[in-house]
């Protein structure tokens, strides 16, 4: 709370990249509804990745560790105003930047009434703020899940507010090897986000406890440090800014293994959907998935968007955000 609401003041006071790396370009979509973003919530951002995934229309959506509300107006301006975007900050200054801000990011969208809340609250104890079982169709997170000390709590909480078929997209920093104890303890190492950087098996072995899908990785690039002191500290652990998808799969979509054949049409997807590193989907042609992507798809609000064969049962209803 203090590294981000009294010390850093905008994203140029980070000392490393690590809460401004990007795995890729932003897509033309992304660019356009980031310029109707008020410029005090553009410099007060301090994510590492990209966290708008795709088919969002009519969703509702809620943003773990918030900040300023960037993602949040970006999505705002995604999910339409029949959609709904909560985020939830434990900074009382970041949230209060957000919030002053909704009048503005409203009144630019063109909409009647607000499709955005912003709540000051710790993303391991949702319910202490009101949020309920099964309320949400997407979690997202960008570079916030390592500031908290007990990741299993925010996995567990995300898992408990998603609806099913619901899920989980979220951008962190991992590690590739546990951190020694002097590196969790440093201040200026935690609040960059890298002294609580998950080790990236154990985030395998949390989602599987807490009951979600095997993660898919969207994208990953390096982080490089660029300071000398911090980087004596760390010695040779490497760290990567990574973007994961998880789902809460139900448990009727579950069959083996089978062919899907994306029908095209997701706004900026059109042609071409690439869902992670494993699977790229093109309009109209056949896809052998494992049993895992099959029921994912079956379940997911991408059901509609896809012709799914196999031994498992039809295609699920749509789940009514998309």
């Amino acid at each position: 709370q203090d590294y981000y609401g009294k010390r850093l003041q905008k994203s140029a006071d980070l000392k490393t990249n690590a809460c401004i790396t990007l795995a890729r370009p932003l897509p033309k979509a992304v660019r356009d509804a980031l310029e109707n973003v008020h410029e005090e919530v553009v410099a007060r951002y301090y994510g590492c990745g990209l966290v708008i995934p795709e088919c969002l229309t009519s969703c509702r959506i809620l943003d773990l560790g918030s900040g300023s509300g960037r993602d949040c107006y970006l999505l705002s301006q995604m999910v339409g105003e029949r959609g709904h975007v909560t985020g939830i900050d434990m900074t009382e200054g970041q949230v209060e930047v957000a919030k002053k801000n909704i009048a503005y990011h409203m009144d630019k969208f063109g909409y009647k009434k607000p499709n955005v809340e912003f709540l000051q609250g710790y993303m391991e104890k949702l319910s202490d703020a009101g949020l309920a079982d099964e309320s949400y169709d997407i979690v997202i997170s960008n570079c916030v899940i390592n500031l908290a000390p007990d990741k299993r709590a925010v996995l567990r909480e995300a898992y408990r507010v998603l609806k099913p078929g619901g899920e989980m997209y979220f951008s962190d920093v991992y590690t590739n090897r546990r951190l020694s104890e002097s590196v969790r303890k440093h201040r200026v190492l935690w609040g960059e986000c890298l002294a609580g950087a998950l080790y990236w098996r154990d985030l395998y072995s949390i989602a599987e406890e807490v009951g979600f899908s095997p993660p898919c990785l969207v994208t990953a690039s390096p982080i490089t440090i660029g300071d000398k002191e911090l980087e004596d500290i760390i010695g040779d652990c490497r760290f990567v800014s990574a973007t994961f998808r998880l789902f809460k799969v139900l448990s009727s979509s579950r069959a083996g293994p089978g062919q899907v054949i994306y029908n095209g049409g997701i706004v900026g997807h059109e042609r071409e959907l690439v869902f992670d590193v494993n699977f790229t989907f093109k309009e109209g042609e056949v896809v052998d998935v494992d049993a895992e992507m099959a029921a994912i798809l079956r379940s997911s609000r991408f059901a509609e968007e896809f012709l799914i064969r196999g031994d498992g049962p039809n295609t699920a209803a749509p789940q009514g955000c998309c």
